[in-house]
């Protein structure tokens, strides 16, 4: 934003924050729609089987299209609909078979630790997860559609000058970092002893760079693309990933995904065709 207004950084959150306070508190919106999405995520996963999650959660597909039909006025053929249903299938087929190769390996190095850690097991409840794992998607679904409206048709948007991406990011920050400070006051004792930033080890910091750089990338993508294509390149990315995880950490790739990947591939292709 610094470069965007010529050095004016200061002069521009004054009027687009301070002069103008009622549009940066629309951004509040999909800042608790991603904190409940996020908060019901734990929920989720408190009462779900990884796998049974893993699954669901690939819904977030179906619900950002929907909302994207209802909010955008999208329109999207029989075929398009059952490639994203197909994605997200090839998704959960992908990150299912990764997994139980990582719980075989666990089992095979602590099989004493599992046997004795199973008594201490939670009790799940199956239909509050769910329930949790539907309204996280359809918050997900909201929030993103949300923002992509916001960034198209900023008219919407009462401002005597344009609003650039990197201000919608500073306001989406300020809020979430808001929010984060509350969280900090409410921490039990024993963690408030702790000093700010514990734990952040330099590949901690990297981790925050990445995860930064991938917000302002899908802060792009809404702009100049959509969630939908977004969703479709987060399917593709798994592969890649897993692919590469091959070749730098020796993990193995077995038939489930080979299915699951040709599943992705074959849905992003027929979408766009």
């Amino acid at each position: 934003e610094y470069i965007h207004t010529d050095g004016k950084l200061l002069s521009s959150m004054k009027t687009h924050i301070l002069k103008e306070p009622m549009n940066s508190v629309k951004i509040i919106i999909p800042s608790l729609l991603y904190l409940l999405q996020n908060s019901l995520m734990y929920v989720a996963l408190s009462n779900l089987s990884a796998p049974l999650f893993q699954v669901t959660y690939q819904g977030k597909l179906l619900t950002t299209a929907l909302a994207s039909v209802l909010m955008l006025e999208r329109q999207y053929s029989p075929q398009q609909w059952v490639c994203l249903t197909a994605l997200g299938v090839g998704v959960a087929v992908v990150v299912l078979g990764e997994k139980s190769q990582q719980d075989k390996a666990k089992q095979n190095g602590k099989k004493k630790h599992f046997v004795s850690s199973g008594h201490d097991m939670p009790r799940q409840h199956l239909m509050m997860g769910l329930l949790a794992v539907t309204v996280s998607c359809l918050s997900s679904a909201l929030a993103s559609v949300y923002l992509e409206k916001v960034l198209k048709k900023p008219g919407g948007m009462k401002s005597s000058s344009p609003v650039s991406l990197w201000m919608w990011n500073i306001q989406m920050a300020f809020f979430s970092a808001f929010i984060a400070l509350l969280k900090e006051m409410h921490l039990p004792s024993n963690d408030t002893k702790k000093r700010f930033l514990h734990g952040f080890t330099p590949w901690v910091w990297l981790q925050v760079l990445l995860q930064a750089g991938g917000g302002m990338l899908v802060a792009a993508i809404m702009k100049y693309a959509d969630n939908v294509l977004k969703g479709l390149a987060t399917g593709v990315s798994v592969v890649v990933s897993t692919t590469l995880s091959h070749f730098f950490f020796g993990t193995v790739l077995t038939s489930r995904f080979s299915l699951g990947a040709a599943m992705i591939l074959a849905s992003v292709y027929f979408f766009s065709h």
